[in-house]
């Protein structure tokens, strides 16, 4: 599993096997082994997708809140970089009273990340001046960044080479007061965390809004209402048009009155599944003037990010967005003001390519023989079955994982084991239609029934009180779920009978032993259960497991076989 220093990790004790990670991940950065999911850091992009849909919190992300602790314990200068989506987090607190309480918390001071957005701004606006005909890619999404990088390095080229709004922002900071004030940024996402690990000169920590409102819990801050705007304000000054930037459209918003709009078209796209599909054929159309696309990777932008209130309404999460910016305000259209070229370094991931054979033969390892067995059900977690062969030659999945083809195993080994039992053995459901046997019992039920076996395999749904009129025994099982076994008369010999439940009030088994054959005959019968036992234990568990039974009931079932025969075995030895 994951090491916990590791940004998005699993604990691998809560990781039910349910691949719903897989199924949602869009770039299936994930491997399972033993049954477990980890994440493999060189695919992960970090969009925090595994972490909001695990239904068992198996998915972690990194708690950084220790460090912070000593930090603050030490009374080390620390400035808090706010992101913009602040405003929909603490809608009922005001600017004054949050910054009043994250002193309070031991901070020296707190600024907007949107002063960093607001530089990102100027810097793209230079950029789509001085140049013609292109497709510029905004950089300021780490997640949409990681994604063009390790998953679309084609499109590498058309990101711009400038610091997010974070970066640019903590650098910012320390150009401005000094680098003995130590950068902790406070948001939604957790890519962010990435971006303070590569650049530790700028960024010295990241945590999330619930991690804050925690810390101000923990210290028994009170949220105060008397504070005031002349002692409680944002440092070095309120930024503009920058705090738009967490609503997708919002960084658009501040370029255009910051460009001529003819310098560009400009377009947003949110949510990762959308910006993949624009990925995957940005370049089957030539642009004769320059094409600026915004991309953020939570749907409806930084709002609703991996480390937000889910509960609250995006709709209304916007609108605190929109409504904290000034429109009245003026614009900056200051030129750029700090050095913020370059980007966090990223390297494309290792593009596995495998040849038909390849495939083929992964797909034989699951039951694949034909298109027609390739049912792509999805229950894998991937999208179809010639992928989930590809990930099994990546050695990132399982057979396991397959379950039409772990059904069909179970079906086979029930079968097999059910067919070399020395005993007549049947299922049973509560409308008394036989869900499976063996040739034993046709054999133990005559002629008759073992030419139906050979044109039905195993009699299913054949009607069993037509066979055999015992059903009062079967009804007694389904109705208590406790066990019976009986001697009784059936034409020329005395069968002894187990019947026992298998689901409770739905399917009962029943064993039948016919007890007037010569005893060496039950002695043979006898060595040959033990020989199940011994040699099909491991088999039966894992049909057990498969089939939802537990596996001593099935040992106990085998064993049931033996003791009644020992039992006859000693009657007739007195």
């Amino acid at each position: 599993m994951n090491s916990k220093n590791a940004i998005i990790y699993t604990e691998s004790t809560n990781c039910q096997d349910c691949y719903k990670c897989i199924r949602h991940c869009p770039v299936k950065a994930i491997q399972i082994l033993d049954g477990h999911a980890s994440i493999i850091a060189e695919k992960c992009i970090m969009c925090g997708t595994c972490v909001d849909i695990c239904p068992s919190n198996a998915k972690k992300i990194r708690d950084d809140m220790d460090i912070l602790r000593i930090m603050l314990k030490r009374k080390e200068k620390i400035i808090i970089s706010l992101a913009p989506s602040y405003k929909s987090e603490f809608k009922d607190i005001s600017d004054e009273m949050l910054i009043k309480a994250l002193r309070d918390c031991g901070f020296a001071a707190v600024s907007e990340t949107a002063l960093g957005a607001q530089e990102v701004t100027a810097h793209v606006a230079k950029m789509l001046k001085e140049t013609k005909n292109e497709i510029i890619i905004s950089s300021a999404c780490p997640v949409v960044v990681d994604l063009i990088k390790k998953h679309y390095p084609e499109h590498g080229s058309k990101v711009t080479d400038i610091y997010s709004p974070l970066l640019a922002h903590s650098k910012m900071i320390k150009e401005f007061y000094g680098h003995e004030y130590k950068v902790v940024f406070v948001g939604p996402c957790i890519a962010k965390k990435s971006e303070s690990d590569q650049f530790k000169q700028y960024i010295d920590l990241v945590i999330s809004f619930d991690e804050l409102v925690g810390l101000i819990e923990e210290k028994e801050i009170k949220i105060s209402s008397n504070a005031n705007k002349k002692d409680y304000f944002f440092e070095p000054q309120k930024a503009m048009e920058g705090v738009l930037y967490p609503v997708d459209g919002g960084m658009i918003a501040g370029l255009k009155d910051n460009c001529s709009v003819s310098d560009a078209d400009y377009m947003s796209f949110s949510g990762i599944n959308k910006i993949m599909d624009i990925l995957d054929t940005l370049d089957e159309e030539k642009v004769n003037k320059n094409l600026f696309l915004e991309l953020l990777a939570c749907d409806g932008g930084c709002v609703n990010g991996p480390c937000t209130r889910k509960s609250s309404n995006i709709a209304f999460k916007r609108r605190s967005i929109i409504n904290n910016f000034d429109s009245n305000t003026t614009v900056t259209k200051d030129k750029p003001k700090i050095d913020i070229q370059g980007q966090r370094i990223v390297h494309p991931a290792e593009i596995s390519e495998f040849t038909q054979q390849e495939i083929a033969k992964a797909l034989r390892s699951i039951g694949k023989y034909k298109i027609e067995d390739q049912m792509n059900c999805g229950s894998c977690g991937y999208d179809s079955c010639i992928e989930f062969a590809k990930a099994l030659l990546q050695k990132k999945a399982e057979t396991s994982m397959c379950v039409s083809y772990m059904k069909k195993l179970a079906s086979k080994k029930a079968n097999a084991l059910l067919m070399s039992m020395p005993s007549g053995v049947i299922i049973v459901d509560e409308e008394k239609k036989i869900v499976e046997s063996n040739l034993r019992f046709a054999q133990i039920a005559g002629e008759d029934i073992v030419e139906l076996f050979q044109s039905k395999p195993g009699l299913e749904g054949a009607n069993f009180a037509k066979i055999m009129s015992i059903t009062q025994y079967l009804d007694s099982v389904l109705e208590t779920d406790i066990s019976i076994e009986k001697d009784i008369r059936y034409k020329n010999s005395i069968l002894h009978i187990h019947v026992f439940p298998i689901e409770s009030h739905c399917l009962v088994g029943v064993i039948f032993q016919d007890i007037t054959e010569p005893s060496t005959r039950k002695e043979h019968v006898i060595n040959n259960a033990q020989n199940v036992i011994k040699k099909n234990l491991e088999t039966v568990q894992q049909i057990a497991y498969l089939l939802g039974e537990n596996a001593a009931e099935s040992e106990s079932t085998l064993n049931s076989i033996i003791n009644s025969f020992s039992v006859d075995m000693e009657t007739d030895n007195d």
